[in-house]
This record gives C-alpha cells, structure tokens and sequence, in this order.
C-alpha cells in the first residue's frame, strides 16, 4: 500500500514515496526538481521506484504544469488525484468565503498542522507560515476550524518592488540584522521584520481569539531566514505539506 505524495509549487516539484497512506508512515523515498525538468522524473528519479498503490498532490503551478506531471506518472497504473479545498475535509472545517477558493498547498498545510496538533495532544490551536513566492499566515483553532489567513509578497517578491519602484536601488542581497549599515542588509533585515511582525501580530491575535497558546510551524524554502529573527517558539517543518497529504488520504480511504 505504498503512497506517494506530490506537492507541485512555482518552482519546483517535490515527492514522497510513504510505505503506507497514514500519518506517520515510514517515508521510503523522497526527491524534488525544478518544474522546468518535470519531463524528466519518468526516466530518471521515479524510474527505480517502487510503484506506488495511490498518489494524492496538491499543486498551485497551474494546469499545464500539472498535466505534465500526470504524463509521467503514465509509467505506473495509479489515477492521479489532486487535492481541491472543500467546506469540510479530514475533521477541518474551512472558514474562507469560498472554500475552493483557498490555495490547494494552504489547505494541505493546515491538514499538515491538523496532523500534529491530533498527535501532540490535547487539541491546541496552530498558525500555519509557509513561506516561498509569497508568505501565507494561516489560523486553525483547536476545533480544526480554519479562521481565515494573510498573504503578503515573499523576500524576492519585496525585494524585486523596491528595486522597480526606487531609481539605482540594485544592490546584491544582504544578511538579516538588528541595526543594518548598509543597503544590502537594510533590505534583507526590512523585508524579515515585515513578515516577521505579521506572524507575531497573528499569533497575538490568535491567542485572544482562542484563550490559547498557539502552535506555530513554518514551512518553505525560505523558512530558514525568518529564524534568527522570530521571537516565538516555533517549529521548522519541511515535510508539512507531505504529512497533510497523508493525513487527507487516510480520511479519504476510510470512506
């Protein structure tokens, strides 16, 4: 009953191969590669595996890139299923005005959070940050009930505006500190702080909205430089979209 599960974002695919579809199952295999090279994951990192029994994925690259996922998956004898966000899924409500609206890689994330909270126990509310492109900052309270989130432009996205909206503002990218001396690290350490205080103001606003102290995770590639500078208590989690695939996928087949 191997599983295998798919994330597919703006820049790169990444896959887990899991001996079964449950939380906490033995990850077997795992790889990632930029969706520029996706016509090549048949011949080359999936060519060895195992052939999974199901797949389950989530992708916010768009249709095409998607399709051309699929075509490679052709060399075993799975349906490809894609995770679409829905009022109700896997004991989580979703509070967005329009559920199928809510990003497919958020919804995962916060299944992902789900996950965690259920095995730490007791029930606790969690600030999920997942932070590439963009930065989402979104809040589940201990029921599951999705709360709503920001969205708010990434490092590259803030660093990009300032030098299209500044004249001769081109400098190379500077390290993240207190008091910056100079152009470069001014950028870096704004850029950090601005999406630094949106997670503190969010974790302050969750725990007066639930009475309780909040989990808070981060995930993403540029999860890492938010460290040094975050205050709270927090938890890195690379796999967090991974986790909130199995956990979707063991509700689903319970059905």
């Amino acid at each position: 009953m191997t599983f295998l599960a798919i994330d597919i974002g703006n820049t790169r695919l990444k896959w887990a191969l899991y001996a079964a579809p449950h939380p906490g199952a033995t990850l077997l295999h795992q790889g990632a590669i930029f969706v520029e090279a996706i016509d090549e994951l048949a011949d080359r990192d999936w060519r060895a595996l195992q052939a999974p029994s199901s797949m389950l994925g989530c992708v916010v690259a768009g249709d095409a890139v998607r399709r051309r996922a699929e075509e490679q998956m052709e060399l075993w004898d799975i349906a490809p299923r894609w995770v679409v966000p829905t009022a109700h899924e896997a004991g989580m409500k979703n509070g967005y005005d329009h559920p199928s609206r809510l990003g497919a890689d958020r919804w995962v994330a916060l299944a992902g959070a789900r996950s965690r909270v259920l095995a730490a126990g007791p029930t606790r509310p969690a600030l999920v940050v997942m932070v590439g492109t963009a930065v989402t900052v979104d809040a589940l309270d201990a029921a599951g009930h999705f709360l709503g989130g920001l969205i708010l432009p990434g490092f590259g996205l803030m660093l990009r505006a300032l030098e299209m909206g500044t004249a001769g503002l081109k400098v190379p990218t500077g390290e993240i500190v207190d008091f910056p001396t100079n152009t470069s690290d001014a950028l870096m350490s704004g850029g950090a702080s601005a999406i630094a205080g949106a997670i503190e103001r969010q974790v302050r606003r969750l725990r007066e909205r639930t009475g309780a102290e909040p989990m808070l995770l981060m995930t993403g590639g540029a999860a890492v430089k938010l460290a040094p500078i975050t205050d709270l208590p927090f938890e890195t989690v690379e796999t967090l979209i991974f986790e909130g695939l199995l956990l979707l996928q063991s509700r689903r087949l319970a059905l």
